[in-house]
Formats: C-alpha cells, structure tokens, sequence
C-alpha cells in the first residue's frame, strides 16, 4: 500500500500465509483484519477495495493486516470455498492480534467473498472475545450463505452496498439483511467495486470507525 507496508509470511492452516501490516503514525488503537475478494477471481490483498479499507482503518489509528488466502500470491495451498479461507483468515488473526491479557482491540473487515468469510469469522469469535468495529462491502451472500450478525453487534457493524452491483445483487443482500434488521448503507448509481467512489466509500468507513461503539 505504501513504502511502509510491512509485508512477512506466517504459518497457515494449509503452509504459509502472506500478510501485509499497516500502521498509524502514533500508538495503535488495535488491529484491524481485512480479507480480499474471491481468490479465483483475481482477488488479492492489493484489490483496491481492500487496500481502500487499509488506509481508512490506518487514518483512524488502527494497525491495518491484510493477507493473501491460501494459494493466492505468496500464500501456500488451494482454494477451499471459503471452508479453508475462513480457517487462514482465524490464523491471522491469532497471529497479529492473539488473545488473553493485553490482547488488542480487533477489528475485522472484509469485501466481497472475503466480507462473507468475515461475517463467519465474526459468528466464531465473538463467543469469546469482543469485536470493535465490523466492515462489510458488497458482501457475497448468494453463491455460499453468510453468516448473520449478531443483534448486539449491529452497532458495531457497517455493511455497504452499490445501488448497480451486479456481482452480488443488492436485492439479495436485502434478503440477507432483512430478517436480522441489519442497516445497510446503499452507495447510489455504484457497482461492485466502487470505481469512482473509493474516496466515498472511504469516508463512510471512517464516519463508522469514529463512532462510539455499543
């Protein structure tokens, strides 16, 4: 993302994880962890949407982890339909933000197929440590079901759709969202990657982050 990224391989379910670490110029409120878009796809920790939710997270004073699922870039292994991915995304998690005593406050972020392995990252750890902030964008919720958030959580958490997205249909994130009266924030006259609007979708996250948390 810039000269600064700290980019390191770390051991993964499946071999090595590559990760990419961002961080604040002054002490760090916590660590965010963002996950990439369908790695058969083209998705990758440099996706634009991605890195665009690095840089609202670092703005805001959080250290930023990206990493590459597994068989993508530097990242051992294959693609596993999220079984896997969401298995990378735990480790990296105990990896730059282990928990116990002094854990750091943890955030999770993720866009496309990497927000739907988020929202079952979420479900599995929220058991047991609190997430901070919760960032979803332009979650894929028809090819595999994601997970529902938490009620207590929905304060916590953004969720952010293009009006024209035509990868994941808005129409269906409504149907994820309505039985759980889960806020979306709808981006008008947007598709799924938000071309032209980054600095937009930018904004909104960093509105959200500034928010005090329920």
């Amino acid at each position: 993302m810039n000269s600064k990224t700290q980019k390191s391989l770390i051991a993964g379910p499946a071999g090595a994880l590559e990760i990419a670490l961002d961080s604040p110029a002054g002490a760090s409120r916590g660590v965010a962890v963002i996950a990439h878009p369908h790695p058969l796809f083209g998705g990758t920790l440099d996706n634009k949407v991605v890195q665009t939710l690095a840089r609202a997270f670092v703005q805001s004073g959080w250290t930023a982890a990206r990493f590459n699922f597994r068989g993508v870039g530097g990242s051992a292994g294959s693609h596993d339909e999220g079984r896997g991915e969401l298995q990378d995304l735990l480790a990296v998690v105990a990896h730059v933000a282990p928990p116990g005593e002094g854990a750091p406050p943890l955030a999770l972020a993720g866009f496309s197929f990497g927000a739907f392995v988020t929202t079952h990252a979420f479900e599995g750890l929220q058991a047991t440590r609190r997430i901070e902030k919760l960032v979803l964008v332009g979650t894929s919720v028809s090819r595999a079901p994601a997970a529902p958030i938490e009620a207590t959580a929905h304060g916590r958490t953004l969720v952010v759709h293009g009006e024209q997205d035509d990868t994941v249909l808005l129409a269906d994130v409504m149907d994820w969202a309505r039985p759980q009266a889960l806020p979306v924030t709808v981006v008008p006259g947007v598709g799924h990657f938000f071309h032209g609007q980054l600095p937009l979708l930018k904004n909104l996250v960093l509105r959200h982050l500034a928010s005090a948390a329920p």
